[in-house]
């Protein structure tokens, strides 16, 4: 594996982008730059190349004399979010289970592994996880501009997914979803895990249409 070498502004990007994420941010919060930059120990020159770049990811919003917020969840942003997914996720991962290697397989266990147990000793890394976990699924594709729009939708849904969990009970019925999933991936039933990502993404958006109208 080759040595992946980060600019500061992409360190800083990745470090404020899973503060939004985790909800350490909240929506709507400023973001106080003067203060971001002392806490960092960087200057505002490649923390500002991060906060344009966030914005352009979604997470954040710019405001003329007034600077960066947090973007604000909405339930606009969630059905256009969930609409694109459902149309690629599903045939990619279809498509995906016929190329699996072995390895492929191994990375898509551990992944679902670990986010079972952030799901039960750090609640805040799940998004993120579950982001890992539905990548690998895509991964043996090896088509990248498909699978980086896949992944950018999965970031933007990042912070949904912690709201559409919020209910008790939704934890146990997504690990369950994603064990099914993994299972027939791995078998390489296209068709099958096609329906289930359906499924899968669809009720989760059926689920945050009632949290948002709540």
């Amino acid at each position: 594996m080759g040595l992946v070498v980060q600019t500061l502004s992409e360190q800083i990007f990745t470090l404020v982008r899973d503060r939004i994420i985790s909800g350490r941010l909240q929506s709507d919060t400023p973001i106080r730059q003067d203060a971001l930059a002392a806490e960092l120990g960087v200057s505002k020159i490649p923390l500002r190349e991060a906060l344009a770049r966030l914005e352009q990811e979604g997470l954040l919003l710019s405001q003329a004399n007034r600077g960066f917020f947090v973007r604000p969840l909405s339930a606009d942003e969630a059905e256009e979010v969930y609409a694109l997914r459902l149309k690629l996720e599903p045939d990619a991962v279809a498509e995906a289970s016929k190329l699996a290697t072995k390895e492929d397989k191994a990375v898509a266990k551990a992944a679902l592994e670990a986010l079972d147990k952030a799901s039960i000793s750090d609640k805040a890394a799940v998004g993120k996880l579950n982001r890992a976990y539905h990548m690998s699924l895509v991964q043996p594709l090896n088509q990248p501009l498909t699978t980086q729009i896949i992944e950018r939708l999965n970031i933007i849904s990042e912070r949904y997914v912690g709201k559409h969990l919020e209910p008790a009970g939704r934890d146990d019925r997504a690990h369950k979803e994603h064990l099914a999933m993994l299972e027939l991936w791995s078998q390489g039933k296209a068709k099958d895990v096609a329906a289930m990502m359906h499924d899968h993404i669809a009720s989760t958006l059926e689920d945050l249409r009632r949290e948002f109208k709540g």
